[in-house]
């Protein structure tokens, strides 16, 4: 008999509901989201990430541990794909400083392939009618204040070099959770060298800042631009620094 595996087998909407979690897994594991090698999350949080039962993410699992896509030991599941070593991911987290601190945070994010903004295509050079993909984060402090939004263009140049990007725009539909944290990392492992310029400035009529990130490459490419609309207190701030290309 010949084992099949997630992506090797046609989806239908005839497949049971642990094939398709499994299927989206194994995406996640490819795209990066969780490096070969690094420990899945507990099957509680999977469920609560896919909004499945604990018992159709232990089933998901089993199909990936049958297919040798993941491994448990004594320390939980692992992805063994193959794919290059784990990497001490940078300092520099996706995206800029939009998750709020504190036990008891709530996070929320997506992709769409879309439209970009008019300031977002010009920023990024972009033709602002063709459509490309927008990354929009949401987080929140335990008492649901301390809410920061951030939305995040990528450029034609960020999709046609990193493989881990280019992966979205099937999926991209803007309902699905998608987690980019390591976007930066993965930008360094396509052999971009990163140059963010960071500017700050307050918002009228309240205490909220505006943080404005554009990013671009060695060769001058814009990479992508985030507005992140956080509530602070403080003046306006420029500051600029590099992230080497990983190698």
């Amino acid at each position: 008999m010949v084992r099949t595996t997630p992506h090797e087998r046609p989806l239908t909407t005839a497949e049971p509901l642990y094939w398709r979690i499994a299927t989206q897994l194994l995406g996640e594991l490819r795209d990066g989201t969780i490096p070969p090698g690094e420990r899945l999350p507990g099957e509680r949080q999977l469920a609560g990430h896919f909004g499945v039962s604990r018992e159709t993410v232990r089933q998901a699992l089993e199909v990936l541990r049958s297919s040798g896509l993941v491994a448990t030991d004594r320390r939980g599941s692992h992805a063994s794909l193959p794919g290059l070593p784990v990497e001490a991911p940078t300092a520099v987290a996706f995206p800029i400083g939009a998750r709020a601190t504190g036990p008891g945070a709530v996070d929320r994010a997506a992709v769409a392939w879309e439209l970009p903004s008019p300031e977002h295509a010009e920023a990024l050079g972009v033709d602002p009618h063709r459509p490309t993909l927008v990354h929009r984060h949401e987080s929140t402090g335990a008492d649901g204040r301390a809410r920061r939004t951030a939305v995040t263009t990528f450029s034609a140049v960020a999709l046609a070099e990193v493989v881990e990007l280019a992966r979205y725009r099937d999926r991209a539909d803007g309902s699905g959770a998608a987690e980019l944290r390591r976007a930066y990392d993965w930008m360094r492992r396509a052999g971009l060298t990163l140059h963010h310029r960071d500017a700050i400035t307050r918002l009228p009529g309240g205490s909220s800042v505006r943080v404005t990130r554009r990013s671009h490459d060695q060769y001058g490419r814009p990479l992508e631009i985030t507005d992140l609309v956080v509530d602070a207190h403080q003046d306006a701030l420029v500051y600029e620094f590099t992230v080497p290309a990983a190698g």
